[in-house]
């Protein structure tokens, strides 16, 4: 039964997990949103990847002096078809490992369709996360007035249904398609402390979002040995005296890749932490590296 009303459950209920690549993408598309002054609906023209390109990543969770691997994720771009057009398919898979899966359950997969100018069409999540398993949907609708029109679904774990409509005066994309229009985007005039605010689809909600940019910075890999020059960015949280808290520290890759390759998130009992492990299929020469 396809049911209109709001829900308010399935936002506080996200574990930690599947939240750190979550974010790792999320908050990177925020970073390079602000940048532009283009419209969701207009096209971009593509410098930083094509088809076939592939990032795996390694999650890990710390505490105090103690390392656990958490699992593992990858995004991958391909061609396809969707309503009888050429698209590009993204899709981003997270996995927990044996060792996490006895504690918690973590399968999500997520999709986004966009024309091969960037458009976004449609959004798909697919989670399994402990004993739930959800689904948030998104379509895509360009009426020509400058206007997104999102119909959004939300499908629970008792596959009750919650939809709704709405139309928006403003850029607004899933997680997964902006984080691919957003590395189009250049973010060559940030000053240090600069503050960035977006409009994110997730759900049956537009949510606004916050982020800082802290400026550049030079790190090695412990997993892999690369040293790269990154931009490096924090998420941050307001509570109701409007005190900031900062949750996630983030680096990308400083060239037209604009790879993300870092994130440690802070938690309440520990940092969770997503490092890149290996890509495939990248456009452009990976001059961050510092050799």
């Amino acid at each position: 039964m396809i049911n209109n009303n709001s829900h308010k459950t399935h936002k506080a209920h996200r574990p930690y997990l599947s939240f750190i690549i979550y974010h790792l993408l999320f908050i990177i598309s925020l970073a390079f949103a602000s940048a532009s002054e283009v419209h969701a609906q207009e096209p971009l023209q593509n410098r930083a990847f094509t088809a076939g390109e592939r990032l795996d990543y390694q999650l890990y969770f710390n505490w105090k002096f103690i390392w656990l691997k958490a699992g593992t994720a990858y995004l991958e771009i391909k061609d396809g078809r969707y309503n009888n057009q050429e698209i590009l398919h993204a899709t981003l898979l997270t996995k927990g490992n044996k060792r996490t899966d006895r504690f918690f359950m973590m399968r999500d997969t997520i999709v986004s369709y966009l024309t091969p100018e960037l458009v976004p069409l449609f959004f798909r999540k697919g989670a399994r996360e402990g004993k739930r398993y959800y689904i948030d949907e998104v379509w895509y609708d360009y009426p020509g007035d400058g206007n997104v029109h999102l119909r959004q679904r939300y499908t629970n774990n008792d596959r009750k249904v919650f939809n709704t409509e709405r139309t928006v005066n403003a850029t607004v994309s899933d997680m997964l398609s902006m984080l691919i229009r957003a590395r189009t985007f250049d973010a060559t005039n940030y000053h240090e402390g600069q503050k960035i605010h977006f409009k994110m689809a997730d759900g049956d909600r537009v949510s606004d979002e916050v982020l800082i940019y802290r400026g550049k910075k030079k790190f090695k890999m412990d997993n892999t040995g690369i040293t790269y020059r990154c931009l490096v960015f924090s998420s941050v949280w307001y509570d109701d005296k409007n005190k900031e808290r900062e949750v996630i520290t983030f680096y990308i890759t400083d060239d037209l890749n604009h790879i993300p390759v870092r994130l440690d998130m802070y938690l309440r009992f520990g940092t969770a932490k997503a490092f890149l492990r290996q890509t495939s299929g990248l456009r452009n020469p990976q001059t961050s590296i510092i050799k």
